[in-house]
């Protein structure tokens, strides 16, 4: 009786109790970010899992494949010949460096897009992007497609103002230099250093 009477009392004392209500678990399937990863291996898992930005207007549409030793060249108009003359001699250094190899047209398409954003807002003017020769036949063929993409690519973004293949030294036809226009940033950065270097004049 005393373990009846002591059931029906908690239970009297809880009836006004409320639930509480389960929370979602977290995602630990297949789907979630890999452990131990790397950035550039995670920066690649990310690029295939997300949808893409609509910024990004890169096109893998009508792309052809480009041969290994093919040479990539490409220059705006206003570019000055010395300028350009300097960028296919591997003249300018390489200020950062995008590799392409083993990424997939829409990892790399992805890529691309977002490191050419960054280098231009960081004021960045001169990079390498590797888009690879390719050892063997598999590989031959990944690269020339990716080396079609990167031609292609390339010619939209606006802040490109020049691109050519690299010297032997620094890849080769495996490898492109690319000149970026000078941004905003930069160049408000430069106009403040040259006003603080003036010597005003001295009224007469």
């Amino acid at each position: 009786m005393m373990s009846a009477d002591n059931d029906k009392a908690f239970a009297d004392a809880m009836s006004d109790v409320v639930p509480l209500k389960n929370e979602p678990r977290v995602d630990i399937s297949r789907k979630a970010v890999p452990h131990n990863d790397s950035s550039l291996e995670h920066r690649r898992w990310a690029a295939a899992q997300m949808p893409e930005s609509d910024l990004n207007a890169l096109s893998i549409t009508g792309v052809l494949p480009l041969d290994a030793w093919f040479i990539l060249s490409f220059k705006r108009t206003g570019v000055q010949n010395g300028v350009f003359r300097k960028l296919k001699q591997g003249r300018y250094e390489a200020e950062s460096t995008l590799d392409l190899h083993c990424m997939t047209t829409d990892v790399a398409r992805h890529e691309v897009f977002e490191f050419i954003e960054e280098v231009y807002q960081l004021g960045l003017r001169s990079v390498l992007v590797i888009h690879g020769k390719g050892a063997s036949t598999l590989e031959k063929e990944r690269s020339s497609i990716l080396k079609g993409c990167v031609d292609y690519w390339l010619r939209q973004l606006e802040v490109v103002q020049a691109f050519h293949s690299a010297q032997p030294r620094h890849g080769g036809t495996g490898a492109v230099y690319v000149l970026l226009r000078k941004s905003e940033g930069k160049k408000r950065e430069n106009r403040e250093k040259f006003s603080k270097g003036r010597v005003p004049m001295d009224p007469l």
